[in-house]
């Protein structure tokens, strides 16, 4: 496990469309200037990263409560080479997101061309966009790491969030997210 940073690209980014296959229900999922919600988060995730796994009982909470307390679309996406990597297979993040009870699409990226777009380099890699798809934060989910006993609590992305929602600036610093690093073909 090498721990590698998130790539930090600039705030007021527009945010790249796409269109990828949700492995769960089976259907391609899209995102474009045209998708309507009050903010968007991109999470791209994975399945058997150490750090995911830290967070992802947490982020599935809170991320639920975005999506249908806060109209916030969430898009929560895997950009791993599946075949080296059999545990972030398609059949295996559906299986994934239906345990963890998410109510936001897990997408797989099988082209990688997604992760790319967005610059993501690591996973957890974290996103938040405005209603005008518009990047406001990039960056940790929370300081909480395996192994260094904080505790998870997704204050980093909630606080940006709340301040998006209550037309507030951008938080002023913003840390890298760190984890595992995308599995690149």
């Amino acid at each position: 496990m090498v721990a590698t940073k998130s790539n930090m690209i600039p705030l007021g980014t527009d945010a790249p469309s796409f269109s990828l296959l949700d492995p769960r229900y089976k259907k391609n999922v899209s995102f474009s200037m045209d998708t309507k919600g009050k903010g968007f988060i991109m999470a791209f995730i994975c399945n058997h990263c150490p750090f995911v796994i830290h967070l992802k009982e947490h982020f599935s909470n809170l991320f639920n409560e975005f999506h249908t307390k806060f109209e916030i679309n969430v898009y929560a996406i895997s950009s791993n080479d599946s075949l080296n990597y059999p545990d972030d297979a398609p059949d295996k993040m559906a299986i994934e997101s239906k345990r963890l009870g998410f109510k936001f699409p897990y997408l797989f990226d099988e082209d990688q061309n997604v992760a790319k777009s967005y610059g993501a380099s690591c996973t957890p890699d974290f996103y938040l966009f405005d209603d005008q798809k518009k990047l406001f934060y990039r960056g940790q989910y929370d300081d909480s790491r395996p192994g260094n006993g904080k505790q998870v609590t997704g204050k980093d992305i909630s606080t940006a969030v709340s301040l998006m929602l209550n037309g507030k600036d951008s938080p002023v610093n913003q840390m890298p997210s760190i984890g595992c690093n995308i599995k690149w073909k």
